[in-house]
C-alpha cells in the first residue's frame, strides 16, 4: 500500500524592487544556494523546490494559487531576504489553502564587522523583513509554523524536516476514508462521535458497511492464495503451538490469511485507508480478525477496535506522517489495560484483544492460536510480541459534543519486570510523563479515551501543529505538567474553542 505521494515543498523568497536589479540578483542567488544546501543535506524527507523571488502583489498571488493547484506541493516555505511590504502578501495569503512555514533566517551567519556598510544592510535585512511579513500573517489569523535559525544549521533543518511530516499529515488528512464494519460497541461513549463534523474539520470520510459485505470478499479468496500467504506467515514468524495439534493450528492461521486477503481487496477496491471492526458483530466471519488486522496495520492501514473510527483515522494519519522515516520504530493502535502500581516501577500495560501493529515489535514475533471469550467464534490466530523501549507519544482524539480535542501524552516505554507467559497478546508497557499519577489524572480530566494512536516516531510538537492546522484544541501532558495549571488550561480551552 502506497502511503504518501511524491510531495515537494516550495521555497518562496520575498523582496521588492526598491533596491535595484543587482540586489535582486543576489537575493535569487542566495535563496538558490539555501535550497540546494537543504536538498543536499539529506536531513529533509521531501524535496524543496526553489521559486523566483516574489516582489509584487500579482506574482505572490499567482505563485500561491499555483501551489494550491499543484497536487505534489504539500506546503510553502516563506523567507523575507530583504524588506517585503506585507500588504503585497494579503491576497496571496487569503487564497492560499495549504500548510505554511515561515522560515526566519538570513543568508549570512555572522555580521561582517570589518566590511559591513549600508549596501550590505539593505541587502540583508531579514531581521526586520520577516517581522513585517510575520505581522500580516498574525493579523490575518493564518495558522503557520515559525522556524527560527541559521539555514545551514542541522538543528534548523531538523525542525523543517519535522514540520514537513506534519504538513504531509495535513494534506493527507483530507484523503483518509474509514470503513466501519458493523457499528460501535453498544453503550460505549468514547468510540462515538460526530462523523459529519469530522469530515468538516479533518476531511475524513467515515462510511458504514454490514459485516457480511466484507465477509463475502473473504469467502471468495482462493485456496491457492490462502496457502501462499500462510506459507509467508510460516516463513516470517515463529509458530507457538503450546500443545495444539499442528494441522489444526495451521487451519486457524489459514482463516486469518483469508481475512487479510479479503479485507485488503475490499479496502483497495473501495479506496479506504482505515478500518474498524466490532467483536459483537462478526456475521459469517469464522474468527475475530486478529493477525489479519495486525498485518494490515503494518502495511499502513489505520485501525480502531470496537468501531473506534476516530482512532483508526489517527493511526492512519500518524503512519502517513512517519512513512519513509529512517530508523522508524513503529506506530500502532493501542489500549490501556492494567496498571503496575509498585512505587518505582509504575506503568500501564498496553495491549488489545488481538490488534497491535507488529511495526512496534522488538525481537521475535510469534503466532499463537488461543480462545477469545468475546466474539463467539473459533479461536483466532494473532501475532504476539513485546514492544520496543524508548520515548513515544500516545494520542487520543475525543469528541466533547461541541468540538474535538486532541490529547497528547509523552510516554516512556519500558520492559516489563517479568515475562507474561500466559498472556497471548502483543504488549507494550509505558509510564506516562510526568508520572503515572499525574499523567493518568490529567488524561482523565481531559476526557481521554482508553484507546490511543501511539507512535515512537512522532513528537508532541508535530501532533500539536497538526491540531492547530485543523483548528482544534490540543492539550499536552508531559514532564512539565502540573494539575493546577492543567485544569486552568482546560478551562481556557473551553472558552477559546467553544
Amino acid at each position: 500500500m502506497k502511503t504518501v505521494k511524491n510531495y515537494k515543498f516550495w521555497f518562496c523568497t520575498g523582496s521588492q524592487d526598491l533596491y535595484g536589479d543587482e540586489c535582486l540578483k543576489k537575493v535569487a542567488e542566495h535563496s538558490k544556494i539555501i535550497v540546494e544546501r537543504l536538498n543536499q543535506s539529506g536531513d529533509l524527507p521531501f524535496e524543496v523546490v526553489w521559486k523566483p523571488t516574489l516582489i509584487t502583489n500579482e506574482l505572490i498571488r499567482k505563485t500561491f494559487n499555483e501551489a494550491n493547484a499543484d497536487e505534489e506541493c504539500a506546503g510553502v516555505i516563506t523567507w523575507m531576504h530583504t524588506f517585503s511590504p506585507a500588504k503585497s502578501w494579503i491576497l496571496g495569503l487569503q487564497e492560499y489553502r495549504k500548510p505554511l512555514c515561515h522560515f526566519h533566517t538570513q543568508f549570512n551567519q555572522e555580521i561582517p564587522y570589518d566590511t559591513i556598510d549600508m549596501d550590505f544592510m539593505n541587502e540583508n535585512q531579514s531581521a526586520h523583513g520577516d517581522r513585517e511579513y510575520g505581522h500580516i500573517v498574525s493579523r490575518m489569523g493564518i495558522e503557520r509554523k515559525v522556524i527560527v535559525g541559521y539555514w545551514d544549521d542541522p538543528s534548523a533543518r531538523k525542525r523543517i524536516a519535522s514540520w514537513m511530516r506534519t504538513a504531509v499529515g495535513i494534506m493527507e488528512s483530507s484523503h483518509i476514508r474509514v470503513a466501519r464494519i458493523a457499528d460501535n460497541m453498544r453503550n460505549v461513549a468514547v468510540t462515538e462521535g460526530d462523523k459529519v463534523e469530522a469530515q468538516i474539520k479533518f476531511g475524513w470520510e467515515i462510511d458504514a458497511y454490514p459485516v457480511n459485505e466484507i465477509a463475502e470478499y473473504v469467502a471468495e479468496v482462493s485456496k491457492g492464495d490462502i496457502d501462499s500467504l500462510v506459507q509467508e506467515y510460516y516463513d516470517t514468524y515463529e509458530m507457538i503451538y503450546e500443545g495444539r495439534d499442528e494441522d489444526e493450528f495451521r487451519r486457524h492461521v489459514a482463516v486469518q490469511a483469508g481475512i487479510e486477503i479479503g479485507f485488503e481487496k475490499f479496502l483497495e477496491e473501495k479506496n479506504y485507508q482505515a478500518i474498524v471492526t466490532h467483536f459483537g458483530d462478526l456475521g459469517s466471519l469464522k474468527q475475530l480478525p486478529g493477525l489479519a488486522i495486525q498485518r494490515l496495520m503494518a502495511k499502513g492501514y489505520g485501525f480502531g477496535g470496537e468501531g473506534d473510527w476516530k482512532t483508526a483515522a489517527m493511526v492512519r494519519l500518524m503512519k502517513i506522517m512517519t512513512a519513509g522515516k529512517a530508523d522508524a520504530k513503529g506506530t500502532s493502535f493501542m489500549e490501556d489495560y492494567t496498571y503496575n502500581l509498585i512505587p518505582g516501577k509504575m506503568g500501564i500495560l498496553e495491549a488489545h484483544m488481538l490488534e497491535v501493529c507488529p511495526s512496534i515489535a522488538e525481537g521475535k514475533i510469534g503466532i499463537k492460536v488461543n480462545p477469545l471469550s468475546m466474539g463467539d467464534r473459533e479461536d483466532p490466530a494473532r501475532l504476539v510480541f513485546t514492544s520496543k523501549t524508548g520515548p513515544g507519544i500516545a494520542t487520543s482524539l475525543v469528541d466533547l459534543g461541541n468540538r474535538f480535542r486532541l490529547i497528547i501524552n509523552d510516554v516512556d516505554c519500558k520492559k516489563t519486570e517479568k515475562d507474561m507467559p500466559k498472556l497471548p497478546v502483543a504488549t507494550a508497557f509505558w509510564t506516562p510523563q510526568p508520572s503515572l499519577e499525574t499523567g493518568a489524572e490529567a488524561w482523565i480530566l481531559a476526557g481521554g479515551a482508553h484507546h490511543t494512536a501511539f507512535s515512537y516516531d512522532l513528537t508532541a510538537e508535530q501532533m500539536g501543529d497538526w491540531a492547530a492546522a485543523m483548528g482544534i484544541e490540543a492539550v499536552y501532558i508531559d514532564k512539565d505538567t502540573r494539575i493546577r495549571d492543567f485544569k486552568r488550561d482546560l478551562q481556557l480551552g473551553s472558552i477559546f474553542y467553544r
